[in-house]
């Protein structure tokens, strides 16, 4: 995913019109240097008049958040900032929307975050959101702070998470501590030219760090996301040339989950979509879909769907269709 121009689709995210029509929202491209690692900058703006809860099926990708809260034509000291690393969740993700903001998040790719944050294999982050500073120290204060509490960011547009089916407010993370120069010079800026280039700036002071293990993740579960037949982690292994146990070590530094979840994760994000494109037909042909994307049966598939968005398929199909 490290062509020049950042993905279309909204892959993840439950009812993306519906969102869609409530914020504005946008993708850019990285700096060419970043381009290997990162899947894109997302920025997202709003005013509402009543509030908005968004969901989001997890990605597994790292983000790292920039997020503002207040007016947005307010002076940065009078609006309620911070910024947070997002490891991946492992439940549907949940955040309620209030007034205005703003956000500017950093999906990586899946296996592209390490190169940034070598000390610490990503498996340490996953189910967690934790304050910048934490990750990276020199884009703290010695205010410190920050909960490391188990959630984690939807980076709306793919990826941030909870690790569990938590509401996220947005205005009570706790997190404190990053630089006061550093979140003016991503979230004040009137354009997006501005914030992506203050967004380049901070990751190439960080990295990245050459790591061929990363490479090969990122390789790995491309594979995973561009080839459906590819539905068992044994299939994985015979691709790969690793043993089972290597491959499990390699995601869990690398990645932060395991090669299986991963699996499981892409299915589900394929079914969501299928389910919103047939609308109120009521879905596609669910046992047809359930073969296709390597489950048992469609009870399976089902019950998989259902566990992760909380309603059946058809059910998610015809009510993302309704008025």
């Amino acid at each position: 995913m490290s062509d020049s121009a950042p993905r279309k689709d909204t892959r993840g995210i439950v009812d993306p019109a519906e969102l869609l029509s409530r914020v504005r929202f946008r993708r850019h491209t990285p700096a060419p240097e970043l381009r290997p690692y990162l899947e894109h900058y997302w920025l997202i703006d709003w005013e509402l008049p009543e509030p908005y809860a968004t969901h989001v099926v997890p990605h597994p990708s790292m983000n790292i958040v920039f997020q503002r809260y207040g007016a947005l034509g307010a002076p940065a000291a009078d609006a309620r900032a911070s910024a947070e690393v997002s490891g991946i969740g492992l439940g549907l993700f949940t955040r309620k929307l209030t007034e205005a903001g703003r956000v500017c998040g950093i999906q990586f790719r899946p296996g592209g975050f390490r190169p940034f944050a070598p000390a610490w294999p990503v498996s340490a982050w996953t189910g967690r959101l934790v304050p910048l500073a934490e990750v990276f120290p020199d884009a703290g204060t010695e205010a410190g702070g920050g909960t490391g509490a188990e959630t984690g960011h939807a980076g709306i547009g793919t990826g941030a998470e909870t690790g569990h089916a938590g509401i996220v407010t947005g205005t009570e993370t706790g997190l404190a501590g990053t630089d006061a120069d550093l979140l003016s010079a991503v979230l004040s800026p009137g354009t997006d030219h501005a914030r992506v280039a203050a967004l380049d700036a901070f990751l190439l002071a960080h990295g990245p760090a050459p790591d061929p293990a990363a490479d090969r993740a990122m390789e790995l579960v491309d594979l995973i996301r561009g080839d459906r037949t590819v539905r068992k982690v044994t299939q994985l292994v015979s691709a790969s040339g690793l043993s089972a146990r290597s491959l499990q070590r390699l995601f869990a530094a690398h990645v932060g989950v395991g090669p299986k979840w991963v699996i499981l994760r892409y299915r589900i994000h394929e079914a969501l979509e299928r389910a919103e494109a047939a609308g109120a037909a009521g879905g596609p042909d669910w046992a047809a879909l359930a073969v296709e994307l390597g489950y048992s049966d469609q009870a399976h598939l089902v019950r998989e769907f259902t566990a992760t968005i909380g309603v059946s398929p058809t059910a998610y199909a015809r009510g993302v269709s309704a008025p």
